[in-house]
């Protein structure tokens, strides 16, 4: 090798070296992630309309005014006086009309068809974003690696709660049923609370670089997301069980806080004649269990929320912070709707209030998983 002179400028060794090449979530962190995020944040809008809606389809009594599925021709509504005729006509030989709605007008039929109408068919806007947006991200190349799955997982879920949502309502059809069977309502609920949870998650994800996340997993705190894990479950119980309450009406048959019916424990807590039935049929035992399993939410809400305040994390801290308040509201929400034997506003606000429970656990969880990493002084990193 030939000597240099020991003066002789350097060129740097980095500047020869090869570029390299990265994946496509590093290489374009803010346009396919930013990109999609926006997108999965106008489908969670859209199953919230959509869980809001069929609260309000259910306490008006309209799931059932719509007997037929179809999925493609049903889109179209009725458009003159012989198409809203055969409706009502069909309408007229299911059991809810003849043993609770008998004489019911036209004009009065046409309110709660529009509610099923408009709920079946945001659900089909729903399919249609979700449709055109995997499309679009696709055919572009712009999926980051490893969510091809997660993306189309999700309209599977939403293919298979429509199919759910039609086997529902088909249990309200058959002879001597008045509404939809509890727990198909129950199953319908929480397919729906199941993929905004995800939508949720994923846009949580998403919102911050691969590396970050990396990082941030590296300074998780894992017994406070177990425990989160933990009240995340128990929470989805308690929906399940609400949505097992409201498909009786049981939440207007006790309407005293904290006994029911002057009892701590109803007498008609159990029904031998119908046997197992009673955890689905029976509203005293129902709405017992709803309530004491809220209670038992309540304790360990607390739990969590304490023992979240050993936490290093301002953000974990904070997040957790709002969870527990978000507990209290939903608790407060709860005795007012039994107290007040779940009128319509209520009822809806407290249906909303368990979406905003549900969301603020799973952020406090994703916070206790990825914390935001922190500075001595306190300051964002």
């Amino acid at each position: 090798m030939a000597k240099r002179p020991v003066f002789q400028e350097v060129s740097d060794p980095a500047a020869s070296r090869p570029a390299t090449t990265t994946g496509m979530i590093d290489a374009r962190p803010r346009g396919a992630r930013r990109a999609i995020r926006a997108w999965l944040c106008v489908l969670f809008l859209l199953v919230l309309a959509m869980i809001v809606v069929g609260g309000a389809t259910r306490l008006t009594g309209s799931g059932l005014s719509i007997t037929v599925w179809a999925p493609v021709t049903g889109a179209i509504p009725p458009l003159n006086a012989a198409d809203w005729q055969r409706e009502f006509d069909l309408y007229r030989q299911i059991p809810q009309y003849q043993e609770l709605n008998r004489g019911m007008s036209l004009s009065e039929f046409q309110f709660i068809y529009w509610w099923e109408w408009g709920h079946r068919q945001l659900g089909r806007v729903v399919g249609l974003v979700w449709g055109l947006g995997f499309l679009f991200f696709w055919a572009t190349s712009r999926i980051p690696a490893g969510w091809t799955p997660r993306l189309l997982g999700l309209g599977a879920l939403g293919g298979l709660q429509g199919a759910i949502g039609w086997w529902m309502v088909s249990s309200g059809l058959n002879e001597g049923m008045l509404r939809v069977a509890s727990y198909r309502l129950a199953t319908h609920l929480g397919i729906a609370f199941l993929i905004l949870g995800l939508i949720a998650w994923y846009v949580m994800q998403l919102s911050r670089s691969e590396a970050e996340l990396l990082r941030a997993r590296r300074a998780g705190e894992a017994r406070l997301f177990g425990i989160s894990t933990g009240l995340l479950h128990l929470t989805f119980v308690q929906i399940i069980l609400g949505a097992l309450v409201a498909g009786i009406d049981a939440g207007r048959m006790y309407t005293g806080w904290p006994r029911m019916g002057g009892e701590w424990i109803p007498e008609a807590i159990w029904d031998p004649m119908i046997g197992w039935r009673n955890f689905f049929e029976n509203p005293a035992l129902v709405q017992f269990i709803h309530r004491m399993t809220g209670y038992l939410l309540a304790i360990l809400a607390v739990v969590v929320w304490i023992r979240s305040r050993r936490s290093p994390h301002p953000a974990t801290r904070g997040a957790f912070s709002l969870m527990i308040v978000a507990m209290a509201a939903q608790i407060g929400l709860g005795i007012l709707n039994v107290i007040h034997a779940s009128p319509l506003y209520l009822a809806l606000t407290h249906q909303f209030g368990a979406v905003v429970l549900f969301v603020a656990i799973l952020r406090a969880r994703h916070h206790a998983r990825y914390p935001f990493e922190t500075s001595i002084r306190g300051a964002g990193a």
